[in-house]
């Protein structure tokens, strides 16, 4: 148990707020680890008619997971530490996909990585003014995990794909307005939410009634673009696309993809392709360990953390530096099958 996450009850709603607030809440094994065992208890616990996951004091919501901690297990463990993260992290994002009662996760702040892998399973997810949902992996030469392959994918008109490769920030109009989030609250509005969902009021009813309608989403002005740039499935045929237009967004675009790890965005683009052809979320979680665990000890993430994140110079020395560099093969044997003894499974 941590006290980086904290319980309460609040009527006949289970509460698991996220208490980590200097790192934003990011994600530790430990902290999985107790949600996991809170779930599962409120699972047998027939008083329990609703899980609801937030943030404590902060900027929640969740701004990913403990990456410092998986760059130094690529470093000085050989991964060993960071695969044992990856692990129960996809367990409880599988436990969450498939839990047998309502969830509803209060997307409030930053909602990036780890926390979109929070958030994206339940049934009813919150958007606010404070929302700035992402999956910036390709920046730090990982990709987009916690089941980001499932859930972009299906997103209509090649947004993920966009989010997935660009590494985009989303408000909360904008995630109202993809389906990422279900409703849109104002922060004001989120205590009475919780206090009626507890009290045994419908949560949709709850929901609707205290919903405000959003701004307009900005991102709306732009899908007839993402959807033509971003219809291949190669990345060297998107940044060709984006090369042959002359506006700004374009240019815009093409110089952020130019900054992404070559390596990531590839697998990143495999990764989306793969998950519809998937039967079960459990055949995702199982796919993203196998590419976690080999991008983990791979030149680049350890690079991108350093670059973003320790020296913040943001001029990481990506290898492979192009996308031409990185060839069908190694991209294959990222997404190889693991020794049977090594490969992910529910719990």
């Amino acid at each position: 148990m941590t006290d980086e996450v904290l319980t309460r009850r609040e009527g006949a709603a289970a509460i698991i707020s996220l208490n980590r607030p200097k790192a934003i809440h990011a994600l530790t094994t430990a902290m999985c680890e107790t949600m996991i065992e809170a779930l599962q208890a409120f699972a047998q616990d027939d008083s329990v008619g609703v899980v609801i996951i937030e943030h404590a004091e902060g900027r929640g919501f969740c701004a990913g997971g403990d990456i410092n901690l998986l760059r130094r297990s690529a470093l000085e463990d050989g991964g060993i530490s960071g695969r044992r993260f990856f692990l129960h992290e996809y367990r409880l994002n599988h436990l969450l996909f498939t839990y047998a009662k309502p969830v509803v996760a209060f997307m409030d702040g930053i909602t990036m990585g780890g926390g979109v892998g929070l958030a994206q399973p339940a049934t009813y997810r919150v958007a606010t003014e404070n929302t700035r949902f992402a999956m910036p992996e390709t920046g730090i030469g990982l990709f987009p995990d916690v089941g980001g392959g499932w859930y972009l994918s299906r997103l209509p008109g090649r947004i993920g794909h966009f989010l997935a490769l660009a590494g985009a920030r989303f408000d909360g109009a904008e995630c109202l307005h993809t389906g990422l989030a279900t409703h849109y609250l104002p922060v004001s509005a989120q205590g009475e939410a919780k206090r009626r969902i507890g009290e045994g009021e419908g949560i949709e009813s709850v929901l609707s009634d205290l919903a405000e309608v959003p701004p307009e989403a900005k991102v709306a002005a732009n899908e007839a673009q993402i959807a033509r740039h971003f219809a291949f499935d190669t990345l060297e045929e998107i940044l060709a696309s984006l090369e042959a237009d002359d506006s700004d967004w374009a240019a815009k675009e093409l110089a952020t993809l130019r900054t992404k790890s070559p390596q990531a965005c590839k697998v990143a683009l495999r990764e989306l392709a793969e998950s519809l052809t998937l039967e079960s979320f459990a055949d995702e979680m199982a796919m993203e360990y196998r590419i976690a665990a080999r991008v983990l000890v791979l030149p680049d993430f350890a690079e991108g953390v350093r670059a973003v994140i320790v020296d913040k110079d943001n001029a990481p020395a990506w290898n492979p530096a192009t996308p031409k560099g990185v060839t069908d093969a190694a991209i294959a044997a990222i997404f190889a099958p693991l020794a049977p003894t090594e490969e992910w499974n529910p719990l």
